[in-house]
């Protein structure tokens, strides 16, 4: 895929530019409705096809997308957004919430990013605004450790996977939490900057394939007893959100990325 300053990109297929709505305009994540990573979304060429059980599939050609721009909000902050249309709209108000409408679906209609750093993320020097990707929380892209997920499943009882935390880049080889040290990374030929930490919330609880919260609120309860961020400075702005991967910055040209590339990186401690 091709690293961009608004995420990954493969053709049509960009990340995270496609958000659900409410009649006010809000974002609406599965932290609110978890069914709604039921939704597996596709796209060939310009085209998008939804699928979701019990529905028919729905497709919308992103390359007809246009106006009307909607006011839409992500964390009360404005962003720019298209409606994707009354079938599409129809189409997931009844699988999410058995009605016929409620909510819509958006695409983001810029190539850059267009939010400054939320207020409460300022605390953390590195942030720029151009890190702040379509609609993602806080950047463009993450980073998970797989000896990290594999150190956290060793305290639980039902194991989680890095689905669970949706990252853009999956790292094989580190030592478990290393990555919280890491500075500059450089992944294939494309370089990013370690931002800020991930802190993980109630979505982490939520099962990727059966859309249903763990009724324990597991991994996050585990996570809140070994991963709380201690430094007095940044605690208040992060309450107990535990903190797991990192959010880094693109810092470099747009590139190609592929799997299997290597990931070379510095280290602010010894």
């Amino acid at each position: 895929m091709e690293c961009t300053p608004l995420g990954l990109k493969s053709g049509w297929l960009r990340d995270r530019t496609l958000m659900l709505i409410n009649h006010d305009g809000k974002f609406i994540t599965a932290r609110q409705i978890p069914r709604m990573v039921q939704v597996k979304p596709s796209v060939a060429g310009s085209v998008l096809t939804l699928r979701a059980p019990g529905m028919m599939t729905i497709s919308i050609d992103l390359a007809y997308v246009g106006k009307p721009f909607v006011t839409s909000t992500v964390w009360d902050q404005p962003v720019p957004a298209c409606d994707c249309g009354e079938d599409v709209a129809r189409w997931l108000s009844r699988f999410l919430l058995q009605e016929d409408s409620g909510l819509r679906l958006v695409y983001y209609p810029l190539d850059v990013p267009s939010r400054d750093v939320r207020i409460k993320n300022k605390i953390f020097p590195l942030m720029e605004n151009s890190d702040a990707g379509a609609y993602p929380d806080a950047t463009a892209y993450t980073l998970m450790n797989e000896a990290s997920i594999a150190d956290l499943n060793t305290r639980l009882e039902d194991h989680v996977t890095p689905l669970h935390f949706r990252p853009n880049f999956i790292v094989k080889g580190a030592e478990a939490l290393e990555e919280d040290t890491w500075d500059w990374i450089k992944i294939g030929s494309i370089i990013f900057r370690n931002v800020k930490p991930c802190t993980r919330c109630i979505f982490t609880t939520i099962d990727p394939d059966a859309g249903i919260k763990n009724s324990k609120t597991e991994p996050l309860k585990t996570l809140k007893k070994y991963r709380q961020i201690e430094d007095p400075k940044i605690r208040p702005f992060v309450g107990e959100s535990p903190m797991l991967g990192i959010h880094m910055g693109l810092k470099g040209p747009n590139g190609m990325i592929k799997l299997g590339d290597p990931v070379y990186v510095n280290s602010s401690e010894e």
